[in-house]
């Protein structure tokens, strides 16, 4: 068995479902999310990535995919459907997102939870090479540093949530809250978006655990394990240089002249998901054509939702009213060649969403609770003419770094209308300072400072580790 110093566990492995014609699989990159954070750092970097392929039964061998070692984890319908659909999808994440739909607990779910993350502790524990590193990712996976600790305590963990860590008044809801805990404590390093989760874990930690913490160590055991927020960040250099590629230019002028050349251009790039706020969104824009401050012929909006979890109930309910809301609002307010709304669901390629990028005036990224959002950083980057505007949540975790932003409450409808209006509204001279202000921080804060910061604060943990642990 081949091992590898660093070691990336994840719940998808990082490649399209289909196959190129010459038998190579290609990295899946859908908007945000972690494969785009992570595909930067791996391209050069001798890896391997331990992750479930897709598929029910047998796990498949893959071959390498841009030098990264695809290593699987076999699931069966079983697991999928009560581990990824069921205990990390029903439960955590809605949790997770400030219980925007109510979580549901069932025994059966928490076993399907272990079994699986046990799997994985085992698959990563195999290919890792004696000390190196495994850098264990999001919500799916909260049990295996603890389980891999377990299994090789040589190794130097890292975990990071890529998703919000909720207050403590939620999370101790959660019937195995102390299992959840002790998990990621099996790290050496516990990453998160915002120091606020990170505060909300010291304090649980020291709640449920009694365990002595602060927001930056916890003492477990013989261990100190480090905790922070490290905001993740994107290939702010490959976005630009794709957004200024020629061709992506021409693509962006011939969307536009497709789009009926309007005056404005309102963009919003989603995952079908109840926290992105996609409804909250319709209905203000909805608004604003009825009052006539919004008018077809001057504004469309292109709402892109790729579809997600399209198993789960919630998630085929919330498909089924957000198509309902565009079909009202384009029969109510649409002329013939003129739609109010162009919806999207099919997936597009990285050089078509840069068009896209460029083609919007107001960039609208109103999630109701996001751990990052990466799409309101890729519009940042693709905005190569110093132009566009960002209307983007509070309650991203981007708004925390994107200060320049247009930042508005998705739940206060009104704001939500006001904001939308500043930013279409808003004089060239505003526009232009404001994105020349995020542009210099997505610069300066790129995927490879994010790397760089995370990967040196674990550094610095198994040193501690090892001071902590060693004979005296």
């Amino acid at each position: 068995m081949r091992q590898s110093p660093l070691v990336v566990v994840a719940n998808r492995l990082p490649i399209d479902d289909s196959v190129a014609p010459d038998g190579a699989f290609e990295w899946r990159r859908s908007p945000g999310g972690l494969v785009s954070a992570l595909h930067p750092l791996l391209r050069h970097t001798p890896a391997t990535w331990v992750g479930w392929a897709g598929g029910t039964g047998p796990a498949p061998a893959l071959p390498d995919v841009d030098g990264v070692r695809m290593h699987t984890v076999p699931l069966t319908g079983e697991d999928f459907r009560d581990h990824y659909e069921g205990f990390a999808n029903a439960t955590l994440w809605p949790l997770y997102h400030d219980a925007v739909e109510q979580p549901e607990y069932h025994r059966r779910w928490w076993e399907a939870y272990q079994r699986v993350n046990q799997r994985f502790a085992e698959a990563a524990a195999e290919v890792a090479e004696p000390g190196g590193l495994v850098w264990v990712q999001d919500y799916h996976l909260q049990l295996v540093p603890g389980l891999l600790r377990g299994l090789r305590p040589d190794l130097r963990i890292g975990f990071f949530l890529h998703v919000p860590f909720p207050p403590p008044e939620l999370f101790m809801q959660l019937p195995r809250r102390a299992e959840l805990l002790r998990g990621m404590l099996g790290a050496d390093l516990i990453g998160f978006q915002r120091a606020q989760a990170a505060h909300n874990f010291a304090q649980l930690a020291a709640k449920v655990l009694s365990l002595s913490a602060t927001d930056r160590r916890i003492a477990v055991d013989d261990r100190v394990v480090r905790i922070g927020a490290f905001p993740v960040a994107i290939d702010t250099a490959e976005m630009s240089a794709l957004a200024a590629r020629p061709e992506v230019a021409d693509r962006a002028r011939r969307l536009r002249q497709d789009l009926g050349q309007p005056e404005k251009v309102i963009l919003s790039v989603d995952r079908m998901d109840y926290t992105k706020g996609i409804e909250q969104r319709l209905k203000a824009y909805r608004e604003l054509l009825a009052s006539g401050d919004v008018k077809v012929r001057d504004t469309v909006l292109v709402q892109v939702a790729v579809p997600s979890r399209d198993r789960v109930g919630q998630y085929q309910i919330l498909r089924d009213r957000v198509e309902h809301q565009v079909g009202r609002i384009n029969g109510e307010f649409g002329r013939v060649g003129e739609p109010a709304i162009h919806y999207l669901t099919q997936p597009f390629d990285r050089a078509e969403l840069v068009a896209l990028y460029r083609v919007a005036d107001v960039m609208a990224v109103t999630p109701l609770r996001d751990g990052m959002n990466l799409v309101a950083k890729e519009y940042v980057a693709a905005r190569v003419d110093g132009t566009g505007a960002l209307l983007l949540s509070e309650f991203a975790g981007a708004a925390a770094e994107l200060e320049q932003a247009y930042l508005v409450n998705p739940h206060d409808l009104d704001g939500l209308k006001q904001g939308l209006l500043a930013a279409l509204r808003a004089g060239p001279e505003d526009v232009a300072a404001r994105m020349r202000a995020m542009r210099e921080h997505v610069a300066h804060n790129d995927i490879h400072a994010w790397a760089a910061s995370y990967l040196s604060a674990l550094e610095e943990s198994g040193s501690l580790v090892a001071r902590r642990s060693a004979p005296r």
